[in-house]
């Protein structure tokens, strides 16, 4: 289809756009509507990207806890985008003239909430904030981006991370599926898609780096809390705000979040899996190129959840390793917790990275002696997107007087979590832990101790 078909579709009346839509039914949403300029197109929407996502689960490794968390990134991607259609159509209903909002404003929108997964890696953010960090600095024994080294290879690491985050890979992947399905498609508005320099308040409604609020989190919660809440948003000053009074609905939002982090995405079992799966695909790495993937598009496009039956397919001795993990995942033989304290929050701005080397080293004389490779430390942030400030401070000046008393000062927590790879170190983990605990800082700072039934097993 040319552009010219394309700009008579975007011109065409409401009742039009739905003779020629094709629609998916949601459990959430209801009918989705899919746009015919997608679909025509030779189809963005249900041909190029979907046999991806359909392989991404959305909540990572959450499902092997809570079996109920098997949504794919194709059903997230197709709500954020059926909300992300609803939240710019309210803003041309309310402020259409003065915004200069036009139906191929609304297209672009659309279009970037259903693309904005399509560089997503294994495992949700485990690919990138868990795995290649440790490819990347060549370290096999520290988890979490807190382990890296602040050397001039840490840097250079660092610089690298910054350049391979999902949404980074998500701009790469659109051009890929642009050349390599020869899609019709306007490169103006193609590069609207990827990047605003008018109108930042239309790239907001997707991802909004600036208050934390867009639909693609907006997903994760009640239908008609959402809508409420952006039927009542407005663009000042190129940015898009919400009453004052909705503050405490607004806090909700980020404090639902910030709990679903800690009770499911977070959850200190899902945790030991995705450790595990790290390690598996660390051993299996060399032998499948998965890390050299980044740089390909192509390659990367072939990456999914999948490769864990890839892996053990594979009959190879070199992916021994990498195959006897997996079967201990599957057979629930896990890294097993220890125990965790939260970072006391006076100490967090000069955290420093706690790697298994230091607490081996606080481990004090007994039967078993500790290595580094039997010990795993996970350090995990939770916050309300705005790291330890409150993001309500973006609506109201003076928040801590203006809204409520009973609103946290401090946003966010650091956790420090260790794990032993055998169930019989789980009493030697767990006591140089303490120790540890008690050199840092002059007293334990974990709420409870680990059980000693679970020191017992073997």
């Amino acid at each position: 289809m040319g552009a010219s078909s394309t700009d008579e579709l975007l011109k065409s009346n409401s009742s039009q756009k739905e003779r020629y839509s094709k629609h998916v039914h949601d459990n959430v949403h209801g009918n989705i509507y899919l746009d015919p300029v997608f679909w025509l197109c030779n189809s963005l929407t249900l041909k190029s990207f979907r046999g991806k996502l359909r392989d991404l689960k959305q909540l990572g490794l959450s499902h092997l806890v809570y079996p109920g968390a098997v949504h794919s990134r194709f059903e997230h991607s197709l709500g954020v985008y059926w909300l992300a259609g609803t939240a710019v159509q309210t803003l041309k209903d309310y402020q259409g003239l003065e915004l200069d909002i036009d139906d191929i404003d609304i297209q672009t929108v659309k279009l970037a909430g259903l693309l904005h997964d399509v560089g997503h890696g294994p495992f949700s953010h485990m690919f990138e904030r868990e795995f290649l960090p440790r490819v990347l600095s060549g370290s096999n024994c520290d988890h979490m981006q807190f382990s890296v080294p602040k050397t001039l290879l840490g840097t250079l690491v660092e610089i690298i991370l910054d350049a391979m985050t999902h949404e980074d890979m998500s701009l790469k992947m659109i051009d890929y599926i642009v050349d390599q399905h020869y899609i019709d498609i306007d490169s103006g508005r193609l590069n609207r898609v990827k990047s605003a320099k008018e109108k930042q308040f239309l790239y907001d409604i997707v991802a909004n780096g600036r208050n934390g609020i867009d639909v693609d989190k907006k997903t994760s919660f009640n239908t008609s809390f959402v809508h409420r809440l952006m039927e009542t948003m407005r663009v000042m000053g190129d940015e898009i705000c919400y009453r004052a009074k909705d503050y405490l609905t607004v806090y909700k939002l980020f404090s639902a979040r910030a709990d679903l982090h800690r009770t499911v995405y977070t959850h200190a079992k899902v945790k030991a899996i995705e450790l595990m799966l790290v390690d598996a695909l660390l051993e299996a790495n060399e032998h499948l190129g998965i890390s050299s993937s980044i740089q390909q598009p192509a390659e990367f496009w072939k990456l999914d959840d999948t490769i864990i039956n890839a892996i053990l397919a594979d009959p190879r001795p070199e992916l021994k390793k990498a195959r006897d993990i997996i079967l201990r995942v599957r057979r629930r033989q896990l890294y097993q917790f220890c125990n965790e304290y939260s970072v006391p929050k006076a100490k967090q701005e000069h955290f420093k990275g706690i790697t298994a080397q230091d607490i081996v080293c606080s481990q004090k004389a007994g039967e078993v002696t500790l290595k580094e490779e039997d010990v795993i430390v996970s350090i995990v942030k939770i916050d309300l997107t705005r790291g330890k400030k409150n993001p309500l401070e973006r609506y109201v000046n003076d928040t801590e007087e203006r809204i409520s008393h009973l609103l946290p000062t401090f946003c966010q927590d650091m956790i420090v979590r260790v794990y032993a790879k055998e169930p019989h170190l789980v009493e030697a983990v767990s006591d140089a832990f303490e120790n540890f605990q008690m050199k840092t800082y002059g007293e334990k700072t974990q709420v409870h101790s680990t059980p000693e039934k679970k020191k017992r097993r073997r």
